[in-house]
């Protein structure tokens, strides 16, 4: 009775050994390359963002979304290269990934649209953190710019925020984009007034302060016969860091040189003429 017990229970190990044997090695190949395929996920990632960072103007944001997506990628084939190992047949699964993510898609269309905005300022870079912009019909400056959105900060302190499909697809004023700006000033005199000695004390105020640059020279002349004075216009270039505390400066400068110099402002006025009967 015994020996026929060894001999079912041999016979039956000799029957499915194989069967184990196969299914345990098909799991440990299995395992081995879901390993192997997330090692090289993550070390293609951490190489892709690496690169991306060492080259001039590309956003550490856009570096960091270009690493996920290849990570995803990579993990995705990994996936697929797993469960055909098990005998998943992959066509079957990548055309159900094809329709969940159709379907994703087009729920996600106005958050994919600003991804795509996202990456597009990223690369080309119309503005950065830091500037005074106008974009979609708000002022500030840039706080922080992300995949979807951009964050602006008013002069009042209060906070934007802008989606960037807006951002990118209207008109931008970037006043931080150049390092100099121009400084527009206009002073009115009266008619009766000298108006080159006018000119010649804005120009002299001019030249005497350091942040009017000499290059271009300052330009200082009457641009305008109002209903009410004479329009001396400068335009004075400086480093766009300067410009507003120099418009400041500059307009109260005037102003006190004109009473000294006895060059009057004049107030709007007007002249009414009377016709007698004839």
């Amino acid at each position: 009775m015994e020996n026929l017990q060894d001999l079912d229970l041999n016979a039956l190990w000799a029957e499915y050994w194989p069967t184990i044997m196969g299914a345990v090695l098909q799991v440990l190949g299995a395992l081995l390359v879901l390993i192997i395929g997330l090692r090289i996920a993550g070390w293609l990632s951490n190489l892709v963002k690496k690169r991306t960072m060492e080259r001039p103007g590309v956003d550490q944001t856009l570096a960091g979304f270009f690493a996920s997506l290849v990570r995803w990628f990579v993990t995705a084939a990994v996936i697929i290269a797993t469960l055909q190992v098990f005998g998943v047949q992959a066509t079957s699964f990548v055309a159900v990934l094809g329709a969940l993510t159709l379907a994703i898609g087009l729920s996600l269309q106005g958050a994919l649209g600003n991804i795509a905005s996202g990456v597009m300022i990223m690369l080309f870079r119309p503005y950065k953190v830091g500037d005074f912009v106008e974009i979609a019909g708000a002022t500030g400056t840039v706080k922080d710019i992300n995949l979807f959105q951009t964050y602006l900060s008013t002069v009042d302190n209060v906070k934007i925020i802008i989606p960037n499909t807006e951002a990118i697809d209207g008109v931008i004023q970037n006043y931080s984009g150049y390092t100099t700006r121009r400084c527009d000033i206009t002073f009115g005199i009266d008619y009766d007034d000298d108006m080159d000695k006018a000119i010649g004390i804005i120009r002299s105020l001019a030249e005497a302060d350091e942040r009017v640059l000499e290059d271009p020279e300052p330009f200082v002349k009457v641009t305008n016969l109002g209903d009410s004075s004479v329009d001396i216009t400068a335009r004075l270039w400086c480093e766009a860091a300067d410009l507003w505390d120099l418009k400041f400066h500059m307009t109260k400068a005037v102003k006190e040189e004109f009473d000294k110099q006895g060059i009057s402002i004049p107030f709007p006025h007007r002249t009414l003429v009377q016709k007698g009967e004839s």
